[in-house]
């Protein structure tokens, strides 16, 4: 009976702290452990990167080509793991806190087992799938070699990304820091010994990777196992049912879709960089990773605004979601000029980090940077305007506009410009298709926000007798 009642306290407290306080200083409380461990995991995927191009332009191209399988079973883990973190955390606003961890419990296990499911599959098929993925013949060894590894660990790293999703949904983010960083350490640790040292070339770094999952499977499972989260796990709490497996999908469904479409759009990707070269195909996997690193801060810091919108939607906190909302639009396309000026000027000497004799890498890699920092803006916003969507559990609107960037603009614009312009028109398709999909999002952003003012005014906002800023 205490623990249950340390455990209630524990959710009161969080909860009040979701509702009622300063929200310029609960965000960075609540985003700076995800916007850190955001950029921890893009930087070791770019030392992965960097460690493989010492091998060769053929090992960097493979490394580029297995993003797609990696994208894949990371959006099977996010269709998971988003569409339960947007339900529980709006279930722990509500003050539901043992049906949250019901519906942890149902997600996990059910993930597990369907991410075991299509690697064992994927594994029996892995040479025609590298191909399929935009493999060349000089490249097919390595990302055969690279696949292997990834898919052994498929099953950790869907769970993994349940496990860091369910602490952000309850706020619990330095948790899910953690878990990410020790992951991230592992595998920059074994990185160079496993390929210089042991001579397991590109296998040895999937292997990293793969150890890497794993670790941060083990920590992320600690706080549950140790009662310091505001949910629990239990074999014992599997419930599966129609209701929340219902729920889930609502958010969950988009969010995979997304994943699915962008391991799609860099399988298309690949194929037309590969039909110029192992020099192209090497050029777009490093410029994509050098500009993930600003996107991935900035996508912290919306993670770290998510639970905070959820926890006031479930409680009526209507114009609260609106400050919080343009609170950490500011902050984020601040984050977004000042450090997207550094990278432009930079670029050169950044991407010829990736290469020791390739001026190709460096001319193509570095021209694409560049031309995707000019419109950083606009990427980071729509990334903003997804997430209130994905907070609030409206489906929709967070599927067009996932789906804009990769699907109905990113697709067609590269295939269209590659035809009409060869490679130029590759180094520029992601921006001109951020420019449309962000015209696509804002339309959506006008129609939730007055949709939060007209529940304001229909509901009684619970904040109207509270300060915003307390």
């Amino acid at each position: 009976m205490a623990d249950s009642n340390e455990l209630e306290l524990r959710r009161e407290n969080r909860r009040e702290m979701m509702l009622k306080g300063n929200i310029l200083k609960i965000l960075p409380i609540v985003a700076l452990p995800m916007v850190i461990s955001m950029l921890i995991d893009t930087f070791y995927n770019l030392a992965d990167t960097y460690f493989v191009s010492q091998l060769g332009t053929a090992a960097t191209a493979a490394v580029g080509v297995n993003n797609s399988l990696m994208f894949f079973i990371r959006s099977v883990g996010l269709g998971f793991g988003m569409g339960a973190s947007s339900y529980m955390s709006r279930l722990l606003g509500a003050g539901k806190g043992d049906k949250a961890s019901k519906v942890a419990s149902t997600t996990l296990f059910t993930a597990l087992g369907f991410s075991l499911c299509l690697a064992l599959i994927a594994f029996c098929f892995r040479g025609s799938l590298v191909m399929l993925l935009g493999a060349t013949e000089t490249s097919k060894a390595h990302a055969i070699s690279y696949a292997t590894f990834i898919l052994f660990a498929a099953p950790l790293t869907a769970g993994e990304i349940c496990l860091s999703h369910f602490l952000r949904s309850e706020g619990s983010t330095r948790f899910s820091m953690i878990g990410m960083v020790s992951g991230c350490g592992v595998n920059l640790i074994l990185d160079p010994i496993f390929i210089f040292v042991f001579n397991f070339g590109v296998a040895g770094a999937a292997a990293a990777t793969a150890l890497s999952k794993l670790v941060s499977f083990c920590v992320l499972l600690i706080p549950f196992l140790r009662g310091k989260s505001l949910t629990k796990l239990s074999f014992k709490l599997f419930s599966p049912s129609r209701e929340i497996y219902a729920e889930v999908a609502r958010m969950g469904i988009p969010a995979f879709l997304r994943g699915t479409v962008m391991s799609f759009a860099h399988v298309v990707t690949n194929k037309i960089a590969g039909s110029y070269s192992d020099s192209v195909l090497a050029a777009v996997s490093v410029s994509n990773r050098i500009t993930m690193f600003i996107g991935s801060a900035i996508m912290g810091f919306g993670q770290g605004f998510s639970p905070i919108a959820g926890y006031c939607y479930g409680a009526k906190y209507y114009r609260r979601v609106r400050s919080a909302f343009w609170t950490t639009s500011a902050i984020g396309l601040g984050i977004c000029v000042v450090f997207g000026t550094i990278l432009y000027i930079f670029s050169p000497q950044i991407v010829g980090l990736f290469t020791k004799t390739d001026n190709e890498i460096i001319n193509v890699g570095a021209y694409m940077v560049r031309v995707q920092i000019i419109v950083l803006p606009a990427h980071i916003w729509g990334m903003i305007i997804n997430q209130i969507f994905n907070a609030l559990g409206k489906p929709v609107g967070a599927a067009i506009i996932g789906l804009s960037r990769q699907v109905i603009c990113f697709i067609p614009c590269l295939i269209i410009l590659n035809i009409l312009m060869g490679v130029e028109g590759l180094k520029i398709a992601q921006a001109v298709a951020d420019i449309l999909s962000m015209a696509i999002a804002v339309p959506y952003l006008i129609s939730i926000l007055r949709f939060l003012k007209k529940k304001a005014l229909q509901d009684g906002a619970p904040e109207d007798a509270l300060p915003v800023k307390s």
